[in-house]
């Protein structure tokens, strides 16, 4: 029976998983690893904003919390 377990960037961007050998001889080039954090951060900024909509106190509750370690930040 064949493994068919994924990794997470799997279900992103349906890209087959590597194995243990491939990832050593073709090492991720910077453009690849710039390309991946973006989506990470896209993906990271979207969880954020559904969280804040589906939480309003708790995202206002946050936001001031923020506001009053910015006010007594001390540069």
């Amino acid at each position: 029976m064949p493994d068919t377990q994924t990794n997470e960037t799997d279900a992103i961007d349906g890209s087959s998983a590597r194995s243990g050998t491939e990832a050593y001889e073709a090492p991720e080039t910077a453009a690849q690893r710039r390309a991946r954090r973006a989506q990470f951060l896209r993906d990271l900024n979207e969880a954020r904003e559904l969280r804040d909509r589906v939480q309003p106190r708790r995202a206002r509750a946050a936001r001031m919390r923020q506001q009053m370690r910015m006010r007594t930040f001390r540069w």
